[in-house]
């Protein structure tokens, strides 16, 4: 993940909001390659993370990349209060967008999905599937007692 800045911060953020998560390893910017980044000496160069058992490397590599949509992390959820919980944390300080995707403080794109759809969506019966699709595109943050009904509803 590239940031400006921000990755130790990032870091921080994201391990106090998921389960079995750390930080393992920073690594700091020494004299040449602080140089050769026109970084400071001794500033965080990467930030290696573990998010629920998932591995990930923050680099601080100034502001030339941003991140956009085109990659998003999925947060599967087992209930409707773990899917507000998740929701709540990482949509604060940054932007919902829709069809339970988000965008948080850093710019980075979720989906923070009810596990259960993906089932759904698999469905041989493709008019369960498309009735739970219709209703999900018609959401921000996904409501899985919603989707459930449209699939189940006969």
């Amino acid at each position: 993940m590239w940031f400006d800045n921000q990755a130790e911060e990032a870091a921080n953020f994201y391990t106090s909001i998921f389960k079995n998560s750390k930080i393992t390893n920073i690594a700091r910017y020494g004299e040449e390659a602080a140089k050769a980044a026109d970084r400071t000496v001794g500033s965080v160069m990467t930030v290696e993370f573990v998010l629920d058992g998932q591995e990930f490397l923050g680099l601080n590599g100034g502001p030339i990349y941003k991140f956009n949509p085109a990659i998003s992390l999925i947060v599967n959820c087992d209930t409707q209060v773990e899917i507000d919980e998740m929701w709540d944390k990482l949509v604060e300080g940054g932007m919902p967008i829709h069809c339970g995707w988000l965008q948080d403080k850093y710019g980075l794109s979720g989906q923070i999905v009810p596990a259960a759809i993906s089932e759904m969506m698999k469905s041989t019966d493709t008019k369960k599937s498309d009735r739970m699709i219709g209703a999900l595109l018609q959401m921000i943050k996904l409501d899985l007692k919603v989707l459930q009904d449209a699939y189940n509803n006969d």
